[in-house]
């Protein structure tokens, strides 16, 4: 990796940077979000076509919690390059986040 020197003025810390994906990878497995409609539609127990894509966008989350923090853990304090994508089945929404080495996971309850 190579250290980015310029700085594009103040951020919300508390919020990922984010810019549209069309096709982002992860693990083994396909795209990170292949990986989340199969979670999704494995966990609903519906056929993964039953499982749309709302939105999928790359992400630079603010801490090592990938924008899913659980009460009582400490986190890393990096900046950590990942992706958030939304997928809709039965009229319901499903936040999947993933960054570093992490593959998709459901966050039952997204920070702010």
């Amino acid at each position: 990796m190579t250290p980015s020197s310029s700085s594009s003025g103040p951020t919300d810390p508390g919020s990922p940077s984010s810019s549209p994906t069309s096709s982002p990878t992860g693990s083994a497995g396909g795209t990170v979000v292949d990986q989340a409609k199969a979670d999704l539609s494995k966990r609903l127990g519906v056929d993964a076509a039953a499982v749309t894509v709302v939105s999928s966008e790359e992400v630079t989350w603010p801490d090592g919690s990938l924008g899913c923090p659980e009460p009582g853990m400490r986190y890393t304090q990096a900046l950590v390059p990942g992706n958030r994508t939304v997928l809709e089945a039965g009229g319901k929404q499903y936040a999947y986040h993933s960054g570093g080495h992490r593959a998709p996971f459901l966050c039952e309850h997204p920070a702010g």
